[in-house]
């Protein structure tokens, strides 16, 4: 990491290698001989819980507030978040291994967990967990490195300028890719020229450690971004890549071929859904390919993967089947699950989407944008959220002022027989409504 470390700091760092248990922030799960290192937030202060750490089975406390410091088992720094990020790059440093660094607008953590499956065939791999992907979840996901791994993926999340940045200089990727870049927090970033900023310091970090980037070439605007003297991979469903895909069809699961060089993969039945992910497969491949994973536990990796956590998941209930693509949602992929939802072949489709959340002074455009798209491809649909019922030219058979008035109505009228998909951002909550479709 470029921020010097004093001497000082150093000598704290060791008392995490005395840690068996590794590193706690949050007093209710504290591991036995661990470190805890408090953090602040802006309705919490870590530092006046560090004696109860101690007290609930810590070895060491970190504190940045100087009354709660003993220097028998609780010790002082500048800034507790600060010295985490370094312990974590600190450590990171100790581990000659490949770091993929994933981020993008959409479908990181989707492309995450299929590349770990991809490379767990053959490799140890420490990976995110869920979407830690910030700047706590990246260094407590670099500090649980040990010296079985042999490649680490860690996603990186971003919502304002510099935060790829940052991510980097504590985990200092090899490789990386960025899935798409789309008009995602947009109060943050303020403009979508400042989400491509912020999101290509992977590209500009991976090429500081002469690494290799694994690019979507049909994607004009990351194609301009990678540097010149930088090795890359790329993949589409052309001849543009070293790696090229062949989507079958939506059934509505992914049905999709593959090739490489002189291999061409059988037919492949996967579990998930959206042409969105079938590209998310294409960048599993590519990391497979460059470890050099047998082609056919690239297939039996890609085809066993189940999605969790209402990422492009299938539910049946008694009376429909609902595809649940309510995790997140901005305008690129809203867009991209309506799209995926045209072209499946069902006699009888509803769309429920919900507001797009974070998306500053172009949230009525973009609103609109979705209404209008929705218009286009004569797709029936519900609207969730006060966004998208001030659209105009809104023709949605029902419009919903938020998700629990939508229940209480489907409580009331049932639909049936139908193939439903529930999209809007985690704020909306339309995950609810499973239990009454």
């Amino acid at each position: 990491m470029v921020l010097f470390l004093c001497q000082k700091m150093k000598e704290l760092f060791r008392l995490f290698y005395l840690c068996e248990g590794g590193v706690c922030t949050d007093t209710r799960n504290i591991v036995e001989n661990s470190l805890f290192i408090s953090l602040k937030g802006s309705s919490f202060n870590g530092n006046e819980y560090a004696l109860k750490a101690i007290e609930s089975g810590a070895k060491y406390a970190i504190v940045d507030e100087i009354k709660y410091v003993n220097n028998t088992n609780i010790f002082l720094v500048e800034d507790g978040l600060l010295f985490l990020q370094k312990l974590a790059n600190y450590h990171r440093q100790k581990f000659n291994i490949p770091i993929i660094g994933i981020t993008g607008s959409n479908g990181k953590t989707s492309t995450k967990e299929l590349v770990y499956c991809v490379l767990k065939e053959k490799y140890n791999v420490l990976a995110t967990k869920g979407n830690l992907n910030n700047h706590i979840g990246v260094p407590l996901t670099l500090l649980q490195l040990n010296s079985k791994h042999e490649i680490g993926i860690i996603e990186m999340g971003a919502n304002k300028p510099l935060d790829i940045h940052e991510l980097c200089e504590i985990a200092e990727p090899t490789h990386g890719i960025i899935t798409n870049i789309g008009k995602a927090h947009l109060e943050g970033f303020k403009t979508f020229e400042g989400v491509i900023k912020t999101k290509t310091e992977l590209y500009q970090s991976v090429a500081a450690k002469k690494g290799i980037l694994v690019v979507n070439s049909e994607d004009d605007t990351l194609m301009d971004k990678i540097p010149l003297t930088i090795e890359n991979f790329k993949y589409s469903t052309n001849n543009s890549g070293n790696l090229k895909g062949n989507l079958i069809k939506l059934s509505p699961f992914i049905e999709m071929t593959w090739e490489h060089e002189n291999y061409k993969s059988k037919l492949l039945q996967t579990n998930m859904i959206g042409k969105y992910n079938f590209y998310n497969f294409l960048a599993a491949i590519s990391f497979g390919l460059i470890f050099k994973i047998e082609n056919e536990l690239i297939n039996k990796a890609i085809t066993s993967y189940i999605p969790t956590n209402n990422r492009s998941q299938i539910q049946k209930t008694k009376n429909n089947t609902l595809i649940l693509d309510c995790y997140n949602a901005n305008p690129t992929s809203m867009l991209s699950s309506i799209d995926s939802f045209a072209l499946i072949d069902h006699d009888s489709k509803l769309a429920i989407v919900g507001d797009m959340l974070e998306l500053g002074e172009e949230s009525s455009i973009e609103h609109q944008n979705i209404i209008n798209h929705l218009n286009n491809l004569n797709i029936k649909y519900y609207t969730v959220g006060p966004l998208f019922n001030d659209t105009i030219d809104n023709r949605a058979l029902f419009k919903f002022s938020a998700t629990e008035e939508l229940y209480y109505y489907l409580e009331k009228n049932s639909i049936n027989n139908k193939l439903i998909l529930l999209k809007g951002s985690r704020g909306i909550g339309l995950e609810k409504l499973e239990h009454v479709l």
